[in-house]
């Protein structure tokens, strides 16, 4: 679709992990750097792997009701408790254990994503839309540089995308309709789910997310407003 074919859209906002920063590689690279000064050995890429192979499922018991509305600050945190011992790292401190979990405050952004969302902002609102916590956004945001004009979270609405509620928290902060913002993702299934709210939707592809192991979300595999190749060709589509 192009520019004049997309109705008057307002804001667009970004899922993030994956999408804006790249997790997998921060994380790896935050690990390996406590092994080294603390003179801990460890499969650190594989911790890094299997942190982020709980995300989903540490969520799902909040969807599910298991347990009440958590962060994703505490439910990263509840992850790593399990999987240390598993890697073999033990008897950390808290202040250690509470620095490793902020490595997802400190997540370094994509080439792209500080050039195309500069740009974006010219013309449009952008901001977040990630099932991250606001405090986690707001500190990875002056990390990464990234120049958002609003953080929305899924804490905002107490409810983790795919919810509905997470979606239409948007244009309801925002005071427009839900056709006037544009959700941007790396993953097609948050894209459909915002579609179904009645966002319009961008589909950047980010093939190296999960580095060797990825096997999902090379293209758009459904017909989104906007296809990009990265985010400084979406300021170009966007006419920014």
């Amino acid at each position: 679709m192009t520019e004049t074919q997309i109705p008057a859209v307002e804001a667009l906002v970004f899922d993030v992990f994956g999408t804006v920063v790249d997790w997998r590689a921060s994380i790896i690279r935050e690990l390996e750097a406590f092994g080294r000064a603390r003179r801990i050995s460890a499969d650190w890429t594989a911790l890094a792997d299997a942190w982020r192979a709980g995300y989903q499922p540490a969520m799902d018991r909040v969807r599910k009701g298991e347990i009440g509305w958590t962060v994703i600050d505490d439910l990263h945190r509840e992850t790593l408790e399990v999987l240390l011992p598993r890697f073999g790292v033990e008897a950390l401190s808290d202040a250690d254990k509470d620095h490793l979990n902020k490595a997802w405050h400190r997540l370094d952004p994509w080439p792209d994503a500080v050039a195309g969302l500069t740009r974006l902002k010219r013309r449009y609102v952008i901001g977040t839309l990630s099932n991250g916590n606001v405090a986690l956004l707001l500190n990875m945001a002056k990390h990464a540089g990234l120049p958002w004009d609003m953080i929305f979270s899924a804490e905002l609405a107490r409810a983790y995308k795919p919810a509905p509620a997470s979606y239409r928290s948007v244009p309801a902060l925002l005071r427009i309709e839900a056709a006037q913002v544009m959700l941007v993702a790396a993953h097609n299934n948050d894209l459909v789910a915002a579609a179904r709210e009645g966002l319009r939707t961008g589909f950047v592809a980010r093939p190296t997310e999960y580095g060797p192991h990825q096997t999902h979300d090379f293209k758009a595999e459904h017909d989104f407003d906007v296809v990009a190749r990265d985010f400084v060709h979406l300021a170009e589509i966007m006419g920014a």
